[in-house]
């Protein structure tokens, strides 16, 4: 077909022969013989003034090509032109245990721990605060000098009459919910391999990050290079769910260390070191009010958010504003006000993960809902179905929504769950919950604005016959390369197998935003589409001339160009691409996507921030067993639906949807991290506790395809949006179980089984209060 996929088709990822032989080279699996080994001195303080930094002993070591400090940058760098406060290496003052402040270069690991050693470094500790609530205490010393309070960044909303909308409600509830921070604990530890050419004065860096682009824009800005001296390359990336979508530290210090010494470095982070450059989801305490109808109608919501964002910014400006503005979207809320709240605290930063911004703000208010259903004896589908959106349409914060496939999720997973004859008539201990989330298909404006398309795809052609896309889209394990190649397998209407795609390396590649909320298949497959419709145009013409006929008349059917249905013989793909080399050589085309200013957002503070060009929408069950001698909570099964618009590779889609509902159980069930005076306790994938194969359940998958007007082929996101509905799942079946409402997360045997010991307690109170 051209120009519209086939629905149901099932592609292998087209990289994963590579991925499961080992042929897949990653970046700590390239060539190294003769890089020098990097590494990094890390504050022993949470917080403090550096007094004396001495690195000659360092620097005389034999062995030692380089040793970098932060008086090599000047500059500070940063996810947001306006929240750029983080230098590489620390000058002047540490604000967190592990901030990088010194490295040094040398010919092995051992030269380069022994020069490490040799450094001299005097710290003056200041008070050092791990909670916002320490941070935020009047007279606490201020972690940047221009952010008062500690506080990154405040933000209030209010959208309607939420007085009113509370007032003509006939229930109002009000609940507090912690949800801890956790890790995008990705299988690849960090690493870089940068490599500088003194002659030419050019850096060639291969690294782990999701956004090539930006760690470019910001490798030039720190060692004030000229972005044409700078060639970035994507290998394999191992996983990312956000912790690799801002230049990371490591990688300008690895770039710095490579000019210092005139040569190649490799810096491989330890899982330890791993887990301080994080960029995790940060600790957030959450305050939610919402007020219903009898009938179950939302009449209003207030939510105050509060973000322990880590020493610096990263993406808390727009983390603290996602949990707001994705309040809206899922459900017809007519009143909403928001209170958001981002501080500075002496951890290592936090910026975004799968879901950005709307898990935690999703988790309290499916939660509350449910808890609000249950008192009014309505059943949690009734309430979701009463507050269902009517696509198109534009919320009150001006999200735009074209489609809209919640309604069929819901039917879908209430069928296969069995849930009108199972729910409350499980055995003791057993119970069934429910929710629904949404996420955004690309954000609808770059980070930075530069007034170019937001995705550019080129497609060339030559004498062999075989296409070649060239995409700066960083494929990071959720089949972006494949897709693709099949939006232009597809729209040119060829076998796959002609297509070959390479991605990632800005000297061959167009510049691409990177991989963050959920945007490539959404710009990427609508660029893909557009550069092989030239692509056709081109070829058809030339077909055209061979068969002697108008350029309408001519369609590729099976790789062969012939005149619509007139029985005359047509001419293979293969000549026409011959036909087309004639007189100008190899044929290059440009495709292009850019969103429309309707889906760009509001014209209130921060209003860009949630816009998308579409939601994905979920619901799912998830069906428990609670032991109520250990607390130990079984997830038995899930049911998952998803809108994704159009699913152009099912096969892919479902794994991505099973993927989000895994990272949602490890958040739900045991992700946490902790820390003493600064120091991470769970520093290495044996302590940091992810589920594992044995606690995975069966997770059945239903996809819904609502046909998205703007999406490529009708597509959506499909990564992201299952997340968010998980963990407030698992707390519903688990009170549907044992009949307790637990408010933090994750849901460990301790917290539990604390909760059905403080029910004991009160029990028996009130037993004896009786007699």
């Amino acid at each position: 077909m051209s120009g519209q996929a086939r629905g149901g088709r099932r592609i292998p990822l087209i990289d994963g022969i590579e991925k499961v032989t080992g042929r897949a080279r990653y970046t700590a699996d390239l060539e190294r013989a003769d890089a020098l080994v990097g590494r990094i001195l890390r504050s022993p303080a949470s917080h403090g003034e550096i007094v004396r930094l001495d690195v000659s002993r360092a620097r005389a070591l034999e062995g030692v090509h380089a040793v970098v400090t932060g008086d090599d940058c000047r500059h500070t760098y940063g996810v947001l032109p306006v929240a750029m406060n983080e230098y590489p290496l620390a000058r002047e003052r540490v604000r967190y245990r592990g901030e990088p402040i010194a490295a040094v270069a040398a010919v092995d690991e051992k030269t380069a721990e022994r020069a490490l050693a040799l450094i001299e470094l005097e710290i003056r500790e200041l008070p050092a605060y791990y909670t916002a609530e320490a941070a935020r205490a009047p007279g606490a010393v201020l972690l940047h000098d221009n952010k008062a309070g500690n506080l990154e960044r405040e933000v209030h909303h209010v959208f309607g009459d939420v007085e009113a909308g509370f007032a003509a409600a006939d229930l109002v509830r009000e609940t507090r919910i912690s949800c801890a921070e956790v890790n995008h604990a990705q299988i690849e530890p960090h690493a870089c391999l940068a490599e500088f050419d003194p002659l030419a004065g050019r850096l060639t860096m291969q690294t782990v990050s999701q956004v090539g682009y930006y760690l470019h824009l910001m490798l030039a800005r720190c060692l004030e290079m000229d972005t044409a001296q700078i060639r970035m390359i994507k290998p394999f990336v191992g996983g990312g769910f956000g912790a690799r979508v801002e230049a990371l530290n490591f990688e300008i210090v690895t770039a710095l260390l490579a000019r210092a010494a005139g040569a190649r470095v490799m810096m491989r982070l330890t899982r330890e070191e791993t887990f301080l450059t994080h960029r995790a989801r940060p600790h957030t305490d959450l305050k939610l009010k919402l007020g219903l109808t009898r009938g179950g109608r939302i009449t209003a919501c207030q939510l105050e958010a509060v973000q322990r964002g880590g020493a610096y910014a990263g993406y808390g400006i727009v983390t603290i504003l996602y949990a707001g503005a994705l309040l809206q979207g899922l459900y017809d809320i007519p009143a909403i006000r928001y209170d958001g709240y981002r501080v500075y605290a002496n951890l290592p930063p936090c910026g975004a993960m799968r879901g950005h911004g709307g898990v935690n703000t999703r988790h309290a208010f499916e939660c509350l809902l449910d808890r609000m259903a249950r008192e009014l004896g309505l059943d949690p589908f009734a309430v979701r179905r009463g507050n269902l959106l009517q696509a198109p349409t534009r919320t009150l914060n001006d999200l735009t929504v074209n489609s809209y496939g919640l309604a069929e999720c819901l039917d879908k997973v209430e069928r296969a769950s069995g849930w009108r004859e199972r729910h409350g008539k499980l055995p003791p201990g057993k119970g069934l919950g429910m929710a629904c989330s949404h996420y955004v298909s690309g954000a609808a404006k770059p980070i930075h604005w530069t007034g170019e398309p937001h995705a550019v795809v080129n497609l060339r052609v030559d004498f062999d016959g075989g296409i070649t896309a060239l995409t700066g889209a960083a494929d990071i394990g959720q089949g972006s390369s494949t897709m693709v190649a099949i939006a232009v397998a597809e729209t040119l209407g060829v076998g796959l197998d002609r297509i070959r795609v390479i991605a990632g390396d800005s000297a061959l590649t167009p510049k691409d935003n990177g991989a963050y909320s959920s945007r490539i298949t959404f710009m990427v497959g609508n660029a893909a589409i557009d550069a092989a419709r030239r692509l056709r145009s081109v070829l058809v013409e030339a077909a055209a001339r061979k068969l002697e006929a108008r350029p309408e008349d001519v369609e590729c059917i099976g790789e062969e160009f012939r005149v619509g249905a007139s029985g005359q013989a047509g001419i293979p793909f293969a000549e026409a691409v011959k036909a087309a080399l004639v007189d100008h050589g190899p044929v290059t085309v440009s495709g292009s996507f850019t969103c429309p200013p309707d889906a760009q957002g509001g014209k209130h503070r921060g209003g860009a921030v949630g816009s998308t060009m579409g939601f994905s929408y979920a619901a799912q069950v998830v069906e428990v067993s609670v032991d109520e001698a250990t607390g130990l909570v079984t997830v038995d099964k899930v049911w998952v639906a998803l809108d994704c618009g159009h699913a152009i590779n099912a096969l892919a889609v479902e794994g991505q949807v099973e993927g989000s509902v895994w990272m949602g159980m490890g958040q739900a069930l045991c992700e946490e991290t902790r820390y003493i005076e600064g120091l991470p306790l769970h520093a290495s994938l044996l302590e940091y506790r992810v589920p594992t194969i044995a606690e995975s359940p069966p997770i059945e998958v239903h996809l819904v395809e609502s046909h998205d007007p703007n999406g490529p082929f009708g597509a959506k996101e499909a990564s992201e949006g299952a997340l968010a509905g998980f963990p407030p799942a698992l707390a519903n079946a688990i009170a549907n179980a044992i009949g307790i409402d637990i408010d933090e997360l994750p849901l460990t045997p301790d917290r539990v089984m604390e909760a059905i010991v403080e029910r004991r307690r009160r029990e028996r109170l009130e037993a004896r209060r009786a007699s």
